[in-house]
């Protein structure tokens, strides 16, 4: 019986400092083994936002270890090759992406920005609440998928879809 194989999943946002450690955190822990997430940005701002890592460790995920990096680590010779790339925000989306070992499948499952909530301390924690379940709601979908039994053009339309799904930053929620 061979071991089921680990697909590595890159989460790319601009500042890599909230959603993008939301998904890497949910997607390490609900993916069970069968994936291994990472996360990185086009111009990380160096450090995580606290509100992600409360939000984190409210749902009961790890909440310790992430760090807000460049992207570049992730396209350099010794980087872990990546089987899908999605991109959680818009602006990162229509950057030029370094180009990735293997040649990644790739998608956008854009999210507003919670760290760009202004307000009180219940208005920023609602933001982080919601896009972490979007987020959530995205990568359940994708463990949801039959990776090893599905055709390459059937995958990349179903990831598409998913990044359309409810909360997509081209298609927000409006606030109730």
């Amino acid at each position: 019986m061979t071991a089921e194989r680990v697909y590595h999943v890159l989460f790319l946002c601009t500042g890599n400092s909230a959603r993008s450690i939301l998904a890497e955190s949910i997607l390490n822990a609900d993916g069970k083994g069968r994936f291994r997430a990472f996360s990185a940005g086009s111009q990380p701002k160096g450090r995580v936002n606290p509100y992600a890592l409360k939000e984190l460790q409210a749902l009961g995920y790890p909440s310790t270890g992430f760090s807000s990096k460049s992207w570049d680590v992730f396209a350099e010779a010794d980087a872990p090759e990546m089987d899908f790339i999605f991109t959680v925000c818009d602006s990162t989306a229509g950057e030029a992406c370094p180009v990735w070992i293997g040649h990644p499948m790739t998608a956008h499952w854009g999210v507003e920005d919670p760290a760009a909530v202004e307000g009180s301390e219940v208005e920023k924690d609602r933001a982080f609440a919601q896009a972490a379940r979007f987020l959530n709601n995205r990568i359940m979908a994708f463990l949801s998928l039959p990776l090893s039994s599905i055709d390459k053009l059937a995958l990349e339309q179903h990831l598409r879809q998913i990044g359309a799904m409810e909360g997509s930053a081209s298609n927000p929620v409006k606030a109730g």
